[in-house]
């Protein structure tokens, strides 16, 4: 019996000053580009090829404008998220180790757990 489960993608975008770290939730795609155009034009690429449900990003105040204002341009669905509640996402899962990959992780599994609302420009 063949059956195939329609999952959703949830894209989980860690910020840098210099680089993106990027996680594609469920599919388990990790990679980073430069937090420049350049990078963020690659980025989007590849996130859109996988018909993403929501990208979510930390709202830091700025590192993450120039990403967020691509995926508005390129109409893809994203989520300025909270850090505050990420925070707690990640305390409510027990999630305590910290580097960029897990972290990219850890904000695509919060954007598939908790759906939040997509950012309005």
């Amino acid at each position: 019996m063949n059956t195939k489960i329609n999952q959703s993608i949830n894209v989980g975008v860690d910020t840098g000053k210099t680089q993106l770290d990027i996680h594609i939730r469920p599919l388990d795609l990790f990679f980073s580009v430069e937090n420049n155009d350049k990078g963020i034009k690659k980025a989007l690429k590849t996130i859109k090829s996988h018909n993403p449900e929501r990208i979510v990003i930390e709202a830091t105040g700025r590192l993450e404008m120039p990403f967020v204002l691509a995926c508005a341009e390129a109409k893809l669905p994203i989520v300025r998220a909270n850090p505050v509640h990420i925070k707690r996402f990640a305390g409510a899962i027990g999630r305590r180790a910290k580097n960029d990959r897990l972290d990219a992780e850890l904000i695509a599994h919060y954007g598939e757990a908790i759906k939040p609302v997509l950012t309005v420009m």
